[in-house]
C-alpha cells in the first residue's frame, strides 16, 4: 500500500506535537523521508511508527531552519552508525539546494564522530538541487523548485509515482502563483502549510510570519482544483480540537478531501 506517514505536523515551536516531517512507502517498500524536524526527537518518532532504515535510501530536506534541518543531523548519525555496524546495505541519498548542503557539511563534520562523519561523501551523499533538477529514485520522478521565499532559500517538489500520480509538497510557506502552472496544478495531493485557523489570525498572526491560515490553504487547492489537501505546520495550542477545527475551516471553502493529520497518522496516496 502506498502511504504517508506524518513523523510531526507541527511548526517550529510546538511542544504538544514534533514539527512537521514525513515519509512516503511507495509500492515496492521503499521509504522516502522529508525532512526531519527539530531535534534528536526525530529518532523517537521513527521508531514509534516502525520506520525500517534499511529500506530508507533517499530524502529531500526543504530548507534550513532549526525546526526541519537538526534532525537530519541525528538521521544521518543513525544511519552511519547503522553502515558501521553492518546493519545498513547500499548508500544514503540526500537531496537539498546549497545552502542547506554546507549547513549540513559543516555540522557533522563538527559534531559527528570521525567515523560516522567518514561515511559523508563515501556513503552518504549530498546531492545539490536546483530550480527544476529532476531525479528519478525507486520508480518515481522528483522536481526541485525553488518557492522564492524571503525568509531563507527553500524548495518545494512535485514527484510523480509509477502510475502517474502527483504530488506537490510546497515546503512550509504559502503557495507562490510563480510555480502554479508548472507545479501545483494538475497535482492529485497539495501538501500545504496552514499555520492557524482564520479566525484566530490575530492571535497568531500568521501572515507576519510568510504563513498562512487553514481558509487561504483551502481556497488555493480550490482555486487549482487539487482533489486532496494535507495540511501540516500548524500552531498547537489547541491540538485536542485540531483536526475538527480545521477540517470544518477548510471545507467550508474547499469542496476536496480534506486531510488534517495527527503526529504518526498514516494516509492512503
Amino acid at each position: 500500500m502506498r502511504k504517508l506517514t506524518m513523523l510531526g505536523t507541527g511548526n517550529a515551536m510546538v511542544t504538544k506535537c514534533y514539527n512537521t516531517c514525513f515519509y512516503v512507502t511507495l509500492e515496492n517498500g521503499a521509504l522516502f523521508l522529508t525532512d526531519a524536524g527539530g531535534g534528536n526527537g526525530i529518532l523517537r518518532q521513527l521508531e514509534l511508527a516502525g520506520f525500517d532504515y534499511q529500506k530508507c535510501h533517499h530524502m529531500f530536506v526543504t530548507h534550513g531552519h532549526t525546526d526541519h534541518v537538526l534532525g537530519v543531523i541525528w538521521v544521518m548519525r543513525k544511519v552511519a552508525d547503522l553502515m558501521n555496524k553492518g546493519k545498513y546495505e547500499g548508500e544514503f541519498h540526500i537531496y537539498c539546494h546549497d545552502v542547506v548542503r554546507d549547513m549540513l557539511l559543516a555540522m557533522t563534520k563538527m559534531t559527528l564522530k570521525k567515523k560516522d562523519f567518514a561515511r559523508v561523501g563515501t556513503s552518504i551523499f549530498l546531492h545539490e538541487v536546483k530550480d527544476g533538477t529532476v531525479v528519478n529514485f525507486e520508480g518515481l520522478q522528483l522536481t526541485a523548485f525553488d518557492i522564492l521565499s524571503t525568509k531563507a532559500k527553500q524548495f518545494g517538489y512535485l514527484y510523480e509515482m509509477s502510475d502517474g500520480r502527483k504530488i506537490c509538497c510546497c515546503g512550509d510557506e504559502p503557495y507562490n502563483a510563480a510555480f502554479e502552472e508548472k507545479y501545483a496544478k494538475g497535482a492529485d495531493w497539495l501538501l500545504h502549510e496552514a499555520f492557524c485557523l482564520y479566525e484566530e489570525r490575530d492571535s497568531f498572526h500568521p501572515y507576519e510570519k510568510h504563513h498562512s491560515t487553514v481558509k487561504d490553504a483551502a481556497e488555493l487547492a480550490e482555486s487549482l482544483q487539487v482533489p486532496n489537501l494535507l495540511l501540516y505546520h500548524t500552531e498547537d495550542k489547541n491540538i485536542a480540537r485540531r483536526k475538527e477545527l480545521y477540517t470544518a475551516e477548510a471545507q467550508a471553502s474547499y469542496s476536496g478531501h480534506v486531510v488534517v493529520p495527527e503526529d504518526l497518522e498514516t494516509v492512503e496516496l
